[in-house]
């Protein structure tokens, strides 16, 4: 892959990891209003509870993505970036357009989505 190809890369990552970490503040910050909130009945408390999980689970996948975005730029310092960590061949340009962090191919893909 050439130098400017890795760096649209490095730059979509960056941009990503970005919103992504001003996502999980946001979801800390709403977590913590709807702590704070006095409630008075039991629908007052379903329903924050309601959207405490679903704070929760938004956060949740946040998170792994952003581990992802992490590993992936990582691969890029280490030279690895754009390779299928199942079969070690280029992951088309393509892909990594609409999923710069992809692990896999789409057949590897395909292979660890039927496993799971």
């Amino acid at each position: 892959m050439r130098n400017s190809e890795l760096k649209f890369f490095v730059d979509m990552l960056d941009a990503r990891k970005e919103q992504i970490q001003k996502n999980i503040a946001g979801v800390e910050k709403e977590l913590k209003e709807l702590s704070s909130l006095e409630l008075n009945d039991e629908g007052d408390h379903a329903s924050v509870s309601n959207e405490n999980l679903r704070e929760v689970a938004i956060g949740m996948q946040q998170e792994l993505e952003l581990i992802e975005i992490e590993v992936a730029l990582g691969k890029i310092k280490d030279k690895k970036f754009g390779i299928c960590e199942m079969c070690e061949e280029e992951i088309s340009i393509q892909r990594i357009k609409v999923k710069p962090h992809a692990k896999y191919c789409i057949d590897c893909r395909e292979i660890v989505e039927k496993q799971q």
